[in-house]
């Protein structure tokens, strides 16, 4: 079961990826990728924790206790569809982002894959390739 769960959203996660990456302008590809996949994966994250949270030994206290935590496979399945709604969701926010700064799509493509695989190390590289194209550290956005 909880492997069926990882394949199902494993393969969600990477049809919003596609989207991003291929059909960035595209108003329904990017409403999959930004709302309706990460909102998916969040419910399937909301049920794992509702079932298995409190089931589980380990914690948030210490390295130790998240290791703990994370060798019930459930949980660690958990962690897994976090990252990915997660990561998707910052995704679909830099293709917006890079779209109202003008930032060419062929550039982003390279951040979008280092978000997906890195997380962070995507975002900051998406921050750096923004103040570039800007030049601006503002990361806000005037309505």
């Amino acid at each position: 079961m909880l492997e069926s769960i990882f394949t199902a959203c494993s393969t969600l996660a990477m049809l919003g990826w596609a989207a991003l990456i291929f059909r960035p302008r595209h108003r329904q590809a990017h409403l999959l990728a930004a709302v309706v996949i990460p909102f998916a994966i969040g419910v399937v994250y909301l049920v794992l924790i509702a079932r298995h949270f409190g089931r589980s030994a380990g914690g948030f206290g210490s390295l130790s206790d998240v290791a703990l935590l994370f060798s019930n496979p459930a949980m660690l399945l958990a962690g897994w569809v976090h990252y990915l709604a997660f990561d998707l969701f910052i995704g679909a926010w830099e293709t917006r982002d890079a779209q109202r700064h003008g930032i060419p799509h062929l550039l982003l493509v390279p951040c979008l894959m280092l978000t997906f695989l890195f997380g962070p190390i995507g975002l900051l590289s998406y921050w750096g390739l923004r103040t570039w194209r800007t030049r601006s550290l503002q990361l806000t956005v005037e309505p």
